[in-house]
Parts: C-alpha cells; sequence; structure tokens
C-alpha cells in the first residue's frame, strides 16, 4: 500500500534528522526539489549535503513530531528539535509540496525554545 503524503514527510524527516539524509532523499524527494531554506542554495544536493554535516555534528539530535496536517499536495509537519542534549530546543515548521508522491518543494522555519517564556502556554 502506498504510503499518503503526510506519512512519506514524516518519513523523511525522521529518516533525515537520525542521520540517514541519502536515504530520505532516494526515497521520497523528486525531480526538480527546491527548497527555502536561507541559508542553502536551492537546490537538493546543497541542502541534502548541510542536513549531512547537520547529522555528522549533532548525533544525539532528538526529533519528535507534535503535529502533521494535510491538505492535497500540501502538508505541515510541526516538530521539536533538540540539537544537543544540553540545549533547550527549538519548534520548528515544516511545508511540503508533493507532486506524484514525492517531494518537489520545502520550507522550513524554526523558532528557538527561551529559557523563560512568557506564555503560559508553551511552545507546544
Amino acid at each position: 500500500m502506498a504510503e499518503n503524503n503526510k506519512d512519506i514527510a514524516v518519513s523523511f524527516l525522521t529518516l533525515a534528522s537520525s542521520g540517514e539524509v541519502h536515504e530520505a532523499y532516494s526515497k521520497f524527494v523528486g525531480e526538480g526539489f527546491k527548497h527555502h531554506n536561507p541559508f542553502f542554495e536551492g537546490s537538493a544536493a546543497a541542502l541534502s549535503a548541510g542536513m549531512e554535516e547537520n547529522a555528522r555534528q549533532n548525533p544525539d539530535k532528538v526529533f519528535e513530531v507534535k503535529r502533521v496536517i494535510g491538505e492535497g499536495d500540501f502538508v505541515a509537519v510541526h516538530s521539536y528539535v533538540q540539537q544537543k542534549p544540553d540545549d533547550l530546543g527549538a519548534a520548528v515548521a515544516h511545508f511540503f509540496r508533493f507532486e506524484d508522491g514525492k517531494i518537489v518543494e520545502l520550507w522550513d522555519i524554526g523558532q528557538p525554545i527561551p529559557k523563560e517564556s512568557l506564555n503560559q502556554h508553551g511552545m507546544f
């Protein structure tokens, strides 16, 4: 049975965050992929190289999906990411666009978790 777009998005992020970047890209990324991360050139090769370097630098990274929303060819994943054990982590949102069951476009936005927050509801 084919995976739905929400499952593909979560599988991609889970593999990539655990250091299996090449597998994530080979299984789930489609032709003409582009991304909107301002810290890397807009190609799949540039972003995957950055993800691989991040995995090498942060082998104990924590990645926890909090919620997933999908509609048609678009999926949003809200997650908690902690790069290092002494890091408070960040709330991260990834937005995916799919064509024919493959990821063809990706946006990612992160917000560091502050030591103190005025918001009693927290970030999740």
